[in-house]
């Protein structure tokens, strides 16, 4: 499956994070906040507007923004790996 942004996935949808896009700043407040490559992610909700969207990752939830979310490749996870 091709790496995807983070904020295509939809609502109970489950990822591997690939990398981080950019440079500065914000990429590392990402990384130090757990958005590291091998990390799995959770998309818990939108909000009603559909901005911010929560995420579940290494057991916390975090928010962001719908354009923060896109600077972030993930790789979905299939069903069968969910389960293992």
């Amino acid at each position: 499956m091709d790496a995807l942004k983070l904020n295509e996935m939809r609502t109970g949808d489950r990822g591997i994070i690939e990398r981080i896009t950019g440079t500065g700043r914000f990429r590392q407040r990402l990384m130090e906040m757990g958005f590291v490559p091998g990390a799995e992610i959770i998309v818990e909700k939108y909000a009603p507007l559909k901005d911010p969207i929560e995420y579940v990752l290494k057991g916390y939830h975090v928010s962001l923004r719908h354009e923060e979310a896109e600077r972030v490749l993930v790789r979905g996870v299939e069903e069968e790996e969910k389960e293992d």
